[in-house]
């Protein structure tokens, strides 16, 4: 069985007002596929899972914090950060930092088209 640690995180939820656009958003962004499931008490739109298989997260039908005042869900990415704020804008969200570089990687703010803040965030190689 996997030990958890205190204050880990397991996985994120994301809200979205319109989930089909907030579908649209994420599988441009981290260019895969977000796999649909009915089985719960309502659809969710997983997130590309870890190689280790573990879930990182789902896109839900719900209200979203006004204009980016929830939550920041950061999500790792593996392309240039220039590119991926390329992504975001072209899929209709929206770059609201510079990047922002950290020890160990470096990361950007922005927000999805439902108004989620967003960190996209690339380890150091």
């Amino acid at each position: 069985m996997t030990e958890a640690n205190p204050g880990q995180i397991v996985f994120t939820e994301i809200p979205a007002a319109n989930p089909e656009r907030a579908r649209r958003f994420y599988e441009a962004l981290l260019q895969d596929g977000l796999v649909e499931d009915r089985t719960g008490p309502n659809p969710i739109w997983m997130l590309p899972q870890a190689p280790s298989g573990y879930a990182t997260g789902h896109i839900y039908p719900g209200q979203p914090a006004k204009n980016g005042e929830g939550i920041t869900a950061h999500l790792a990415v593996t392309d240039d950060l220039a590119d991926v704020m390329k992504r975001v804008k072209d899929a209709g969200g929206e770059v609201v930092s510079d990047i922002v570089d950290i020890p160990v990687g470096s990361f950007f703010y922005a927000k999805d088209t439902e108004g989620n803040s967003l960190g996209l965030f690339k380890y150091k190689s």
